[in-house]
């Protein structure tokens, strides 16, 4: 054994100390002091305020004239008003009804369509550029996928006291695999467990991983099952983790109150991790019959990502575009067996690495896997904010709800390819 496995994880290394490194690197210091870009041709607020014609950022807003989409009843609500004060939505219903507080700020929405802002339940945010950058695609929520050296945990920190700069963020610290490589370097309590000969493995090593994540102030727990398939040398139905040891890393991450995502592939591995209680099923291409009856059983969540999948397809390398042509219309399939059983689905684009991918295209993806396309909107919105447990916070512009929203140039139900580019992003009543 490599780890004492009653040996509590320090305290003389604090989350300020490891917020601040992190924030090092993902670059908040440049970020908090950078106007955000208006895209050209998008509507302007009325009355607002600030240096360069930014708008002020006091989180008040009345978006005023559009048609408002609400995704948990399918409702339409044409010449509709939103109110957002201090971030939050306080009212929503049709003109007329709804009261406008004198002086607000308005953003005018006529001929366009209002939608909450979305969510991308799996994407990696390692720097101020990807958090924005995600932002301008319409996402206002998001789960990381892990970063190297918790980097997610400041950008989630940025979002909190600057919520125009980046998505609120669910963070996964550092991924719990067998091989963490230099990601061992990312805080003080890991670097014991270079020493040990076949990686992080042991019930010690892993519960190891685990508390030191939920120390340093992770959300969640990020782990997988399989090896990597957009790696040409990996092969993705390698089994890298038992169900045994996938148990210990939920049993520790349930002992801190988190749940578990699972990179996966293969059936025996989708399984064993499902068996094992993880929270959500990642990638889960090969996801049998089996399986798909034990998530809806024990309302385990599916993020397909076909986005990244879809992307494989894509690639110059010829060994990663074959595997992308083959899995792609096999994870579809899976996808509508799993919502034609009621699995849960949320909507995850997997992005990283500078490039961050609308997540309205993992939302056309799964329309085109066979969801309806509310149902499959749903899996942006109401859905993956239920996964993240944010289900009374985003998803809806309703009284109560974030003020995070977006305008689009026509009926998403009609064209989802519409969410892809919207025409603003508002961001706890802020316009981006």
């Amino acid at each position: 054994m490599c780890v004492d496995a009653h040996q509590p994880v320090p305290s003389r290394l604090t989350r300020r100390g490891v917020l601040a490194g992190a924030a090092a690197l993902a670059g908040t210091v440049a970020a908090a002091g950078t106007a955000a870009a208006v895209a050209p041709g998008a509507p302007e607020p009325s009355g607002a305020a600030g240096a360069a014609g930014a708008p002020a950022r006091t989180g008040d807003l009345v978006i005023r004239g559009g048609t408002l989409l609400d995704p948990a009843t399918g409702h339409v609500t044409e010449d509709a008003v939103v109110v957002i004060r201090s971030g939050v939505v306080s009212a929503a219903g049709r003109a007329g009804t709804v009261r406008v507080p004198d002086g607000s700020p308005v953003l005018d929405a006529d001929g366009h369509w209002v939608l909450p802002g979305l969510t991308d339940a799996h994407i990696h945010l390692s720097t101020t550029a990807e958090a924005r950058a995600a932002l301008r695609c319409g996402v206002t929520s998001a789960r990381s996928g892990s970063t190297s050296f918790y980097q997610d945990i400041a950008v989630r920190e940025l979002a909190r006291h600057s919520p125009e700069l980046a998505p609120r963020l669910r963070a996964a610290g550092v991924f719990v695999t067998p091989l963490p490589g230099d990601t061992l370097l990312a805080d003080p309590d890991l670097t014991p467990l270079v020493r040990a000969k076949d990686g992080v493995r042991s019930a010690e090593a892993l519960r190891r991983m685990v508390d030191v994540n939920a120390a340093r102030g992770a959300d969640v727990i990020k782990t997988r099952v399989n090896e990597r398939a957009g790696l040409p040398d990996q092969d993705p139905l390698t089994q890298v983790y038992s169900r045994e040891q996938l148990a210990e890393i939920v049993a520790a991450a349930r002992r801190h109150g988190k749940g578990v995502l699972c990179h996966s592939y293969s059936e025996k591995g989708c399984h064993d991790a499902v068996t094992a209680g993880v929270r959500s099923l990642e990638h889960g291409v090969f996801v049998g019959e089996r399986t798909l009856r034990e998530m809806r059983r024990r309302d385990t969540y599916f993020t397909p990502t076909l986005t990244a999948i879809a992307g494989l397809a894509e690639s110059a390398d010829p060994v990663l575009a074959e595997r992308g042509r083959a899995f792609l219309p096999v994870l579809k399939r899976a996808v509508r067996a799993a919502y034609e059983l009621g699995v849960p689905l949320a909507a995850g684009t997997d992005s990283s690495g500078g490039i961050v991918d609308p997540v309205g295209r993992e939302v056309e993806l799964m329309h085109a896997a066979g969801l309806p396309a509310l149902d499959a909107l749903r899996t942006a919105t109401t859905g993956a904010a239920r996964l993240l447990g944010l289900d009374r916070t985003v998803g809806r512009l309703a009284r109560g709800y974030a003020g995070d929203a977006l305008l689009l140039a026509g009926d998403p139900l009609a064209d989802l390819s519409l969410l892809k580019a919207p025409v603003r992003v508002i961001r706890a009543g802020i316009p981006v």
